[in-house]
This record gives C-alpha cells, structure tokens and sequence, in this order.
C-alpha cells in the first residue's frame, strides 16, 4: 500500500524548540489527531505504548522496571535518552518514576495522553510541576491542510486520517466509528456510566447544542436525568479532549446581566455532525451556525500555538449585542463576528462597535467571513477571510 505523504504539523516546531532546550514534554491530544505520527519526526531512544495490554500489565506489575530498563539505556549512550511514552493516562502512577528519572536527568522524556482526566484526579497522582512542558495537538488547522472547500470542512472536520480519505463515504464510515467505538465506549467507561441510553442522548443534544450557551437544566430535562450529571458529562468530554469549553466575559461598567455560562464546542466538525446524526443536506442559516462553530475552534487552536498568553471568549448581553468570539491576549482584546457572507455590510458589525465603545483595550474588530480580500466595512472593523484566521496571532 502506497503511505500517506507526511503533512507538516505547526506543532513541530514547538516541540522542537523545548527538546533542544532540554525539557521533558506531556503531549496531550483525542484520539486520532496524529500524536504518533508526529512523534516519528522525534526519533526515540526507547518507546512504550500502554495501549497494548501486554505492554501496561508489564509495567503495572513492576513499576520500578521503568527506572531500571532507562538506567541502562543511559550508561549505553553518550547522551540523555529520548523515551517515549504512549498513552501515559493509563498507567498514571508509573508517573512518580519518570520524575525520579528527570531530576537525575538520567532521560528525557516525551508523554503523550488523550485524557487528562485520570492525570488530574486522585490526590496520589504525580502531575511533575515545573518538570513537564504541556503542548496540546488538536486536528489540522487551515494553514496544515489547505482544504479551500469550506463544506467539506464542515460536515467531514479535519481529523488528519479522517480527513486524508479521498471519498467521502469513506470518511462517513471512519467518523461513525469514532463515534460509536471511541466515544460511546472508552468516553463512556470514563464516566463509569451504566444508563447507555442517557450518554448516547446527551451525545446526540451537545453536538447539536455546540457553540450554544449551554443551559444544563434545558438538558437535564431533555434526556431526563440531573444537571448535575450533565454537568458531569460535560466535564468527561473536556477532560478527554473531545469538547472545549469557552468562557464569558463576565466585566462590564455599564451592563448588568453579562451571560455567565459558558458554551462548549466539539472539538471536531466531522465528529460532532455524527453525534447528531445529521447529514450534510442543511440550509444556508444552518451553514452559517457551523460557520461559526469551525471558527471558533481554529480560533482555539492557533490561541493554544501562540507564544503570548491566549484565550477565546464570547461577549453576550440577555437585551441585545453580542460578540461571537473575542481573543484575549495579555489585557488586549480583539472582537470577532462570523459571517457566512462574501461581502459582509456595515450593518454586520454594529456588535463589534458597541464592544469597540465599552472595552477600551479593544482597538479593532473583525468580520471572519468569505471575502477572498480584506475590506474595511467601518474606519475600526475589517472583514478578513476565514483563512486568514493565523494572521491575527
């Protein structure tokens, strides 16, 4: 069989960059988004991947083997080893080791993980403070794919296996198995769920709620089980990396009822159309909604590959303007409104002016739509095209 081109990841130079620094990394990404195919272009000393069972079982056995297999790797080698290991979240106490092993810096480790979750919980659980580089790889952004078909974006995401099937019934088939076998069982068995039927629905309403402020009593009586639970659940698709919550921004010197719930996204377009079980024959006002959706996930994953602090918010007031995202980076802030259109008017940014006037560390806005050139549409808001969404890190 003909292998797939390698395409280059924006991450790769991250990783780069805090290897040659001598730093150990965690690198934490859902299933699928192409950490092992990354790592290949970081050639490894030794590499352990605790998905195979007979690979976990021996290390649960004897977590100490760990530190004796790298010491005698080390006094082999002129350098520090490179080891890598693979899906770390399933073997999280083996954790206390490869900190032993850093701060004798006997080896440099990178971990991969798709779910925080059982990294952050448990009070026995050694997170490495200080010693671990956090990088998160998510699926490709516009600028790794160059997919100009916005459509294809929409309905099939940019999961990098999923996405480099030529037809798209193949890439049907691909996502519904994610779905089915990913998310409904090793998602589920997070959460120790035994209602099947509740976690299949709350599946099928949060991709259908994405982008949406989230309301969990709306939900709970929905699927008929608590809002405590669905906040729960909420919780579980975060922590494994499926769902990324977005938060308001809540300061205001002039208005009172700012949204304060937050909205959560899916972390791909292709995964969440199958957890609706919708198809891709959707009207034009339905468009626009997934529109805004995908440009806040890129929006999301350039803020995680900036070099200065970032992070995506939302502006909403309950009695009128609101700003679809809003990127916040070290007390500045820049106002984004999504535009199906080619050729946004003035009219469409009469939110971005009223943000423009009550934030003062905010000096222009964007229209993100399908203009193939930037056009100012007032003297402070510019319509840039959604593939240009890199430029404004």
């Amino acid at each position: 069989m003909e292998s797939m081109q390698y395409i280059p990841r924006l991450l790769e130079s991250h990783i780069k960059h805090h290897l040659d620094r001598g730093k150990s990394l965690l690198l934490l990404g859902a299933r699928q988004t192409g950490k092992s195919t990354l790592l290949q272009r970081f050639p490894a000393d030794l590499t352990l991947s605790f998905i195979q069972p007979a690979v976990r079982q021996r290390y649960e056995k004897n977590p100490e083997l760990l530190g004796g297999e790298i010491e005698s790797l080390n006094k082999k080698m002129s350098k520090r080893p490179l080891v890598v290991l693979d899906e770390i979240q399933k073997v999280p106490f083996i954790m206390d080791t490869v900190q032993d092993l850093i701060d004798r810096k006997l080896a440099q480790f990178i971990l991969t993980g798709s779910s925080a979750r059982k990294l952050r919980r448990g009070t026995s659980i050694n997170l490495l403070p200080g010693r671990l580089v956090t990088l998160h790889l998510d699926p490709f952004v516009f600028q790794e794919f160059g997919e100009e078909n916005i459509e294809n974006i929409l309905f099939y995401g940019a999961l990098p296996g999923i996405f480099r099937e030529k037809k798209n019934e193949d890439r049907e088939t691909d996502l519904r198995s994610y779905v089915e076998t990913y998310l409904e069982e090793e998602v589920r068995a997070e959460a120790l769920v035994r209602n099947l039927g509740a976690f299949s629905r709350f599946l099928e309403l949060a991709g259908l709620e994405s982008g949406n402020i989230v309301s969990l009593r709306a939900l709970s009586q929905e699927i008929g089980i608590s809002h405590t639970t669905i906040a729960s659940f909420f919780e579980i698709l975060e922590d494994c990396l499926v769902a990324e919550r977005v938060d308001p921004i809540t300061f205001s010197t002039t208005r009172k009822k700012l949204t304060k719930s937050s909205r959560y996204l899916l972390f791909d377009m292709g995964v969440r159309r199958l957890c609706t079980g919708e198809g891709t024959a959707v009207t034009k006002t339905r468009l626009g909604e997934l529109f805004q959706q995908y440009v806040g996930l890129e929006l999301i994953r350039h803020a995680r590959l900036a070099e200065k602090r970032t992070r995506i918010k939302f502006w909403r007031d309950p009695d009128g303007p609101e700003v679809d995202w809003v990127i916040e980076r070290e007390g500045e802030f820049i106002p984004i409104e999504v535009k199906w259109s080619a050729a946004p008017v003035s009219k469409d940014a009469r939110h971005l002016e009223t943000f423009l006037k009550e934030y003062p560390q905010a000096k222009k806005g964007y229209v993100i739509c399908q203009t193939p050139n930037p056009a100012d549409i007032t003297p402070h808001v510019t319509a840039i095209s959604w593939k240009t969404i890199a430029d404004l890190f």
